[in-house]
Formats: C-alpha cells, sequence, structure tokens
C-alpha cells in the first residue's frame, strides 16, 4: 500500500494573498497526480523569489534562513513520505500532510486523547464517572498553561517526569473548587484517571511508551467511619425538632439497616419493594455505582421509616423517601452528630459502614451474606469491614475470660470443700 508512481514537492508563493512586495510561501505536494497545500507560515519579497529553485534570492540574514527553513521542510517532507511507506501506511498527499502538521496517528495530543476518551464513554461510564474525567481535564488544562507553557503536548513527548511534575502542581496549587490544595487521595484519584488514559493511548497504539510504567499511586488508608451499638441507638433515639434535620436522620438511620449508599436510597421507588423467599418485605435494586443486583430483607426499623414516609409531600416519581441533596444531608448530619456529643466525622457513607460493621458481622450475619447485600463485586472489599472488628473481638474474649474465671472459681471451691 506504500507504493506510489509519483511524488513531487514543490514550493511556491500564493499570490491571491499578496500583501504590498510580500506574499505567503507554500508547499504543495503531489502524490499520483492529487494535490495537498501547506502554509508554511512565512513571507517573501515576490521580487526576490526564484521561481526555478523555489527559494529566495535574498543574501539578507533573513533571507538565509529562510532557505535554510524551506531546505528543513523538505527534508521533512521526505521523511514523512519515507515513514509512511515503511508502515506500509496508504502514502496520499493528505496523508503526508497529516503526517508533517502532526495530526495524524502518530502525532496525537494529550487533549485528543481526553476528547476522544470523553466522547466514547459516553454512556458507557456513569455520568458521575465521566464527570470526574472532565474535572482532571481540567487540571490538565491548567497544568498545560501555567506549569508548561502551553496549550497542549504530543503523547510522545510525555515522560516519568510529566507525571511527577503534574503530581507537584496537584498537591500544591489550588483545588477547583477552593483555594486548598487537593489532599493526598484526590491527588492520586486524578492521576489514576491519567493512567487509565495512557494505557488507552497504549491500546491505541498512539503512544508507543506508557509514561506510568514505573510510577506506582499512593493511597493512603484512613479510618472508616460508623457508628457502635450504642451511638446508633442514640442516632434512632434523639429528639429532633427540626424537620429537615429529621428528615436527615430517619434516612441515615434507614441506610444503616439497609446498607444502601446514598444515590441508591434516593432512586428508590415502589418496584424496588417485593415479597421475598420469606414471604416478608425485601428491596430488590441494582446498585447504580456498578449494576451489581442487591436483594435486602427489610429490618422491622427500615420498615418503619418506609411507613413514616409513605404520604409525605415531598415524595415524586413514586420515589420512596424524601431524600435531600448529598451535599445537604452531609451537613446537616455532622450538626446532628455534633448535638448527640458523638465525636466522629459522618457522612451518609458511614451508614453503609455502620450496616457491614454494627448490624451485621458484628451480629454474626457471615460476610459472605454481607457482601452479597452490598453490592460489592469481590468478597475482599467486604474484608475491610471485617478488619474494623477488633474491638468487638476484644470485647468477645473479654467476656470468655470473665466466664471462664468465674468457672475456674467455682471449680476450685468444689475441690476445696471436697
Amino acid at each position: 500500500m506504500g507504493t506510489t508512481r509519483t511524488f513531487s514537492i514543490h514550493f511556491w508563493l500564493n499570490i491571491a494573498k499578496r500583501n504590498g512586495d510580500s506574499a505567503p510561501i507554500y508547499a504543495r505536494v503531489t502524490v499520483d497526480g492529487k494535490r495537498a497545500e501547506i502554509s508554511l507560515q512565512r513571507q517573501t519579497s515576490v521580487t526576490l523569489w526564484d521561481t526555478k529553485a523555489k527559494k529566495t534570492t535574498s543574501r539578507t540574514p533573513e533571507g538565509k534562513a529562510l532557505n535554510t527553513y524551506l531546505d528543513q521542510v523538505y527534508a521533512k517532507l521526505l521523511q514523512c513520505h519515507k515513514q509512511l511507506s515503511a508502515e506500509f501506511e496508504l502514502v496520499t498527499a493528505k496523508s503526508i500532510k497529516a503526517r508533517f502538521v502532526g495530526h495524524d496517528e502518530r502525532h496525537k495530543t494529550l487533549l485528543e486523547l481526553v476528547a476522544y476518551h470523553n466522547q466514547n464513554m459516553k454512556g458507557v461510564l456513569k455520568p458521575g464517572t465521566l464527570k470526574n474525567y472532565y474535572t482532571t481535564e481540567n487540571y490538565i488544562r491548567r497544568f498545560l498553561v501555567k506549569k508548561k507553557k502551553t496549550n497542549d503536548i504530543y503523547l510522545k513527548h510525555l515522560k516519568y517526569s510529566f507525571i511527577i511534575d503534574f503530581e507537584q502542581y496537584l498537591r500544591k496549587g489550588p483545588s477547583l473548587q477552593n483555594s486548598n490544595p487537593l489532599n493526598n487521595n484526590g491527588v492520586m484519584k486524578h492521576l489514576e484517571r491519567l493512567r487509565k488514559l495512557m494505557n488507552l493511548a497504549m491500546d491505541l497504539e498512539w503512544l508507543e511508551k506508557n509514561p506510568f510504567t514505573r510510577y506506582k499511586l499512593k493511597f493512603k488508608r484512613y479510618k472508616k467511619e460508623f457508628l457502635s451499638q450504642e451511638e446508633l441507638r442514640l442516632f434512632q433515639e434523639a429528639d429532633i425538632k427540626d424537620k429537615g434535620y429529621g428528615i436527615v436522620r430517619d434516612i441515615f438511620v434507614f441506610s444503616c439497616y439497609t446498607g444502601l449508599s446514598y444515590t441508591d436510597v434516593r432512586l428508590l421507588d415502589e418496584s424496588n419493594i417485593v415479597i421475598g423467599i420469606d414471604g416478608d418485605r425485601w428491596i430488590f435494586t441494582q446498585r447504580e455505582k456498578n449494576e451489581q443486583p442487591v436483594k435486602i430483607p427489610l429490618l422491622e426499623v427500615a420498615k418503619q421509616i418506609l411507613e413514616k414516609y409513605e404520604d409525605h409531600p415531598r415524595l415524586n416519581q413514586g420515589r420512596l423517601l424524601p431524600v435531600y441533596s448529598n451535599q445537604k444531608t452531609n451537613a446537616y448530619l455532622k450538626e446532628i452528630t455534633a448535638s448527640l456529643g458523638i465525636s466522629k466525622n459522618l457522612t451518609f457513607h458511614s451508614a453503609r459502614h455502620t450496616f457491614a460493621t454494627t448490624v451485621t458481622l458484628s451480629n454474626g450475619v457471615p460476610i459472605e451474606t454481607v457482601s452479597k447485600m452490598l453490592g460489592h463485586t469481590k468478597i475482599t472489599t467486604t474484608q475491610v469491614y471485617a478488619r474494623v472488628l477488633e474491638e468487638k473481638i476484644s470485647a468477645d474474649m473479654n467476656g470468655l475470660r470473665r466466664a471462664l474465671s468465674i468457672s475456674n472459681n467455682t471449680t476450685e471451691r468444689s475441690i476445696v470443700n471436697l
């Protein structure tokens, strides 16, 4: 496919765009009679242009520099033709032009990759996930302009140092939301998305070497907050006068007894309540995050909350609970937590952790069952919750020690009495 019958390169002045004695210089590539013209972004005097030599006759330093540039362009166009032929690509005037100006597959840019990904992932990734990629794109654009002094960069120019520089920019620069820098895990999430983009570029053969090859993401493990049995009781029994705060408390408690995430609770409707295998009411739904089906028997507390709000005026489109925005919900939760004297940094997601630890695992529910109800695709994800139950193990063993101590004392007295 790389073989052609004719190939020529011709420099000429575009007299139609003449301005006084100056006119722009163009390169014309011809392959098998088909042409492609390239503006070389240079001008020269019409009277000093040699139409046979295709150069300027000017002997000034500027004239000599122009002729040197034209020689370089000529050599580069020949090289583009040679490369396409060696790669068994279709050699045309347009493909040579594309290779020369950097618009072919070998010269894709970082932002072209981002645009390709975001366009093709519409309908594949969840809207929230795609929104996160748009945020990462905004950070990349800011980094390129402020630190690299450019609007874009060729993929082939991305090195390990680019990743390190981008990481430092994320760590030290202001976040998009406020003037404070991102925390470590926020930085790592953006780098994780950039790494996925680089993997895509490798799959598309737009990149020969992945700059992430020797880079390791360094996520920090943070303590997963959840309510203890006593704290959960305080939440349930608290006398909350404000209706809005009361709604947030109730829906948080509902999640503590179902394990559903904020989004899954918000989307619950009448079709999700079915009669299960035991003849009682269950929640049958699908996780918004990973589309995993989940089936959860309704515990009594959860049933009572659903009944409490079944005629609430804020319900619409068949929804079961009047859920506020995530931001408002978390703000109210912090105030409720503080008012109850609970010194934990709770978010709505803490309810899911509470379900996994305090409500289920601590009460002997097998981890395999908990994993199914949480909608985890791997049981190793659920095992994270099992690790935080050391206090429960300690309490159980202390109870065993006391029981053994009482038993031993009784035995000793019996022996003495003999």
